[in-house]
Order: C-alpha cells, then sequence, then structure tokens
C-alpha cells in the first residue's frame, strides 16, 4: 500500500484505477455519418432565434457537414425561447435536411458565458434560486445546486421530451465548482448542516473541512465532502434524466472531475463531452495551449466509449478564435478518437468565413479518423492524472511533453515500464514510488515534493527535446520524430501506423525514425498526416 501524506491509504491500483462503470447503455444515437460509413460527425449549437433568421447559414453549415444542430432551450431557471419558436427552428432544421436536439442550460455560469449581444439575455438564475457560497463566505451566481433548480430543470426536460424532443445536453455549468481548479460545492448553512449529519461529523470538523479545503489536502473528511457534492449532483441529474427519457448528456468542463462535483463514472453510460478550455487565439496557440486542451480530452475518453464521445470545440468570444485553430482542434478528437465534433460559440455564431476553412477540414479530418477509429495510442511516454489531481489539484497538467514527438498512451496506473510524466500534486501525494517505478516517474521542477528517484524535467520545449535525446538509444524500437520541432506522435502499432501532428504555425518537413528507417514527412501549418511503420510488439522501455 502507497500512502498518501494525509494518512489516508491509497493502493497503487487505486491511484489512479478507473472503477468501470456497468449497466446497459443508453441506444446509440442514429448520427448520418454513421449512416454514411464514416466514424466521425459534425454538430453544432444554434439558438432557435439564428435558425430562423438566417437559412442561408443553414444551408452553408449542412453543405461544410454538419448533420445535426443543438438548439437552446433552457437556461437556468429561464425559458428565453417560447415553445412555438421551438417549433418553428426545428421544421426549419428539418426543411434544410438537418436533426434537431436541445441544450440546456442547467445551473448557470457565474458570469456572462454566453457573448449576448443584445443585453437583454438573463445572465443570472431568477432570484428564487439561491446562490452559492464559497469557503471564504462570498457568495456567487451559478454552480451551486439548491431546490427548486432540479425541479425546473426536470420540469422543463419533460415538457421538451411532450415536444418531440429525445436528445439534449447538459451544458458545462452542470457542475459545482465555479472553474477548473477550484475544489467545489456551496459552503452555505444548508450545504453545512446536511454534509455534518450525513456523515454523523461533529460541528467542530467543519472548521477542519475548510482548513484542508484552503490547503487542498485529499484527506478522509475532503473525501467524504467531495462525495457529498457527487451524490447531489449526480442524483440531480438521474432525476432530469428520468424526467427526459431520452438522451441526456452532460458537457465537462476543462479537466472536470469529483473536485467539482463530478463522479465520473456516473456518466460514462450517457453521451459525454469532454472537457476544452483553449476558446481563443491568444489561449490555444501556444504549443502547450494544445497540448493542454489535448491532455483533458485523453483524461476524459478513459470514461467514455468512443461511440458515446462529443467534443466541444468551443470559440468563446464567436470571432476570438480563428477559423484555422478551430479547424486545428479538429485533430484532438481524432488523436483521441472522440467521434462527434460539437461546434458551439454562446449565442452568436461563427463568423461565416469559418466555414470555407472548416469544410475542408472537416472532411479531411473524417479520413484520418477513419484510418485510426477503434484503436489506442501506445507508447513509453504515459499520460498521467492522478486521484490526487482530480480531488485536490489545480488542473495545470504537465503536458508540454506530448509536444516532444516520442508516442505515449494513456494509464490507469502506474507501472515499471516507460516514463510517467506526473503533475504536481500527484506527485506531492506519491511519498513512495511502486516498486521498480521510482526511475520512471518524470516531475516538474515546479513540484513542492515528490517521490524519490523521480527525474524532474521543466515543462519547456527545450528541456523536454534534451530528455528525448538523451532516452534516445532506449527508443530505437519506438517509431518517433528526430526533430527538436513541436509535434505530437501518435502510434498505433496494431494497425502499423502513427499520426504526427505539426503543432507550429508554419510548415515543417519531419521525420519519423521507424528502427532503421527514416521516413521524412512534409506537413503543413497545424497539419496532422498518417504514414505506415513497421510491425513490432508494444514498447517495453525501461
Amino acid at each position: 500500500m502507497r500512502k498518501f501524506t494525509s494518512g489516508v491509504p491509497l493502493s497503487r491500483r487505486n491511484w489512479l484505477k478507473v472503477s468501470a462503470a456497468t449497466g446497459a447503455l443508453l441506444p446509440s444515437l442514429p448520427l448520418r455519418a454513421a449512416d454514411r460509413g464514416q466514424v466521425r460527425s459534425y454538430h453544432l449549437c444554434l439558438t432557435p432565434a439564428v435558425v430562423e433568421q438566417d437559412p442561408e447559414l443553414l444551408r452553408m453549415i449542412r453543405d461544410a457537414g454538419v448533420s445535426a444542430v443543438w438548439l437552446a432551450d433552457f437556461f437556468y431557471g429561464h425559458q428565453p425561447f417560447l415553445p412555438e419558436q421551438l417549433r418553428r427552428a426545428r421544421q426549419r432544421l428539418h426543411e434544410a435536411g438537418l436533426e434537431a436536439h436541445l441544450v440546456n442550460v442547467p445551473l448557470g455560469h457565474p458570469g456572462d458565458s454566453l457573448g449576448a449581444k443584445d443585453g437583454d439575455f438573463p445572465l443570472t438564475p431568477p432570484p428564487h434560486w439561491r446562490t452559492g457560497q464559497r469557503p471564504d463566505g462570498a457568495m456567487f451566481a451559478g454552480t451551486s445546486l439548491h431546490e427548486p433548480a432540479t425541479a425546473e430543470n426536470a420540469a422543463a426536460l419533460r415538457t421538451s421530451r411532450e415536444q418531440g424532443f429525445r436528445r439534449c445536453f447538459l451544458d458545462d455549468d452542470f457542475r459545482l465548482a465555479r472553474g477548473p481548479g477550484e475544489i467545489g460545492g456551496c459552503f452555505c448553512d444548508r450545504h453545512r448542516t446536511a454534509f455534518l449529519q450525513s456523515g454523523g461529523f461533529a460541528p467542530s470538523r467543519w472548521e477542519e473541512l475548510l482548513n484542508d479545503v484552503r490547503e487542498r489536502r485529499p484527506t478522509a473528511l475532503l473525501r467524504a465532502w467531495l462525495d457529498f457534492t457527487c451524490d447531489e449532483l449526480s442524483a440531480s441529474f438521474r432525476r432530469q434524466r428520468e424526467a427526459f427519457a431520452g438522451d441526456l448528456g452532460i458537457m465537462m468542463m476543462y479537466l472536470g472531475s469529483e473536485k467539482a462535483g463530478i463522479r465520473l463514472r456516473d456518466y460514462a453510460d450517457v453521451p459525454f463531452r469532454v472537457g476544452e478550455l483553449m476558446f481563443d487565439d491568444p489561449a490555444f496557440a501556444p504549443a502547450k495551449g494544445k497540448t493542454d486542451e489535448l491532455f483533458s480530452v485523453l483524461f476524459h475518453r478513459r470514461f467514455v466509449r468512443p461511440e458515446l464521445a462529443f467534443s466541444e470545440t468551443t470559440a468563446y468570444p464567436a470571432d476570438r478564435l480563428s477559423g484555422v485553430h478551430l479547424a486545428a482542434k479538429l485533430v484532438i478528437s481524432t488523436l483521441a478518437d472522440v467521434r462527434h465534433t460539437m461546434f458551439m460559440s454562446g449565442l452568436t455564431p461563427f463568423p461565416r468565413e469559418h466555414w470555407s476553412v472548416l469544410a475542408p477540414a472537416m472532411r479531411e479530418q473524417a479520413r484520418r479518423h477513419a484510418e485510426i477509429a477503434g484503436h489506442r495510442p501506445r507508447g513509453p511516454f504515459k499520460h498521467v492524472w492522478g486521484e490526487a489531481q482530480r480531488l485536490v489539484g489545480q488542473d495545470s497538467p504537465f503536458s508540454l511533453w506530448l509536444a516532444a514527438g516520442v508516442p505515449f498512451e494513456v494509464v490507469d496506473e502506474l507501472s515499471p515500464e516507460g516514463w510517467h510524466f506526473v503533475s504536481d500534486h500527484d506527485a506531492r501525494e506519491l511519498t513512495v514510488a511502486p516498486a521498480g517505478a521510482a526511475a520512471n516517474l518524470v516531475c516538474r521542477d515546479s513540484a513542492a515534493s515528490r517521490p524519490p528517484g523521480a527525474e524532474v524535467v521543466a515543462e519547456s520545449l527545450p528541456a523536454l527535446f534534451a530528455f528525448k535525446r538523451r532516452i534516445q538509444p532506449e527508443l530505437r524500437d519506438v517509431p518517433h520524430v528526430e526533430e527538436d520541432e513541436p509535434a505530437v506522435c501518435a502510434w498505433f502499432p496494431a494497425i502499423r501506423k502513427v499520426m504526427v501532428w505539426n503543432l507550429s504555425a508554419e510548415a515543417r518537413t519531419l521525420t519519423v525514425v521507424d528502427g532503421k528507417r527514416r521516413i521524412p514527412l512534409r506537413l503543413g501549418p497545424l497539419q496532422a498526416v498518417a504514414t505506415e511503420v513497421a510491425a513490432r510488439g508494444e514498447t517495453k522501455a525501461r
């Protein structure tokens, strides 16, 4: 047994192990891409008003390859669009050859995340909904759960069912933390009383809990709080799902997990939108912006089948992420085998000129995706996001190693093989390295504490390229990118292919070293291409 510094025992297996969810899956979504023999489908979120007012946009998106539009409906206690407007919008979509589904925003964001242009759109829940309370006592609107929120959301979904809608997503404010990295839950008097009673805790334990939250200690008490919070959100989802009696899915925030009230295994059998964050050009343009995004998507894919996986693919505000960068985001879904792309941009559609860039990129990624669908990337670099990060981490992943051009895989537990890149809170809690694995843990220099024997590598491209050069002899049986240029290299040994994604905004010629062969690849800006490599078994490096 490995022990956390808090004294709470945690087995090596359970530190990263994903609890497999059981139960029958919902009926698979009958998407047109599947009808055409494709694995990739494209979707777009729009308001009913935009659908009614802009028939030319519907033709444009249909011709680009969008098969379904998800209409904004219920917003945290408000019904901004009348039922007859939804009916008209659905009819317009059907006439344009597009499916019509719904997106609800059930709890509300703590601020404007919708890009409302007219100033009349409600941005906070109605007065009869209670606000949330932070651990420091400050109040906030949105992302807290009190009655009648669940009851009113369930009623809205019941009405949608009666109107003939059968598929709906709950947007990513369906969480109990204001944003990524926050330990969530509502710390109001009502929730304090309910929590203390649920665990038979003495009132004096409340201050202890607040200290654990402030110091981000994954103690037994904090775990009980997160279980309490997750139980509350999961129960709300179940009530809403029962009311809708259709395909009800959840949209995850970036690296969304238990600290935000999201017990991931509770949503393994529903449509599941993986969490993204880089919504504008300054955030997405750096190599680390792209690897952080890919890291979050790979993490969430541990919990959902590819057929139920949707992307987020958001621009916010609608014109702040270029068409080129939106197109580049499509590669992330391909690499992670996320079958359905969901474009969204708040209440305002993308600029029209984006679709001339997106349309060819959508066709290209549909072709690329078909080459690797159903296969998981393998390699000696290990993607780690452990329990400590999920419970108390600040959602700042050690991700830039994905740009080193070395194949990788996502792991549920540590092993003696390969190199495991461990983020700071996981490093802090791993006081004892697993047997035989001490030398293959790689931590950032920002980690305040780390397991004995772990290697320290700065999260910078020069440091990671130097690390790659140093371990070069151990990569002899692994296809990888030779150059010190930022690129993701995904290896699919079962089909003898690698896919290389150029993370640069400039064209590059990159070389895949495949045993004694050197395969030159000419890649355009932000382009991904696949190439065949020699057959071999999975790497046993280290």
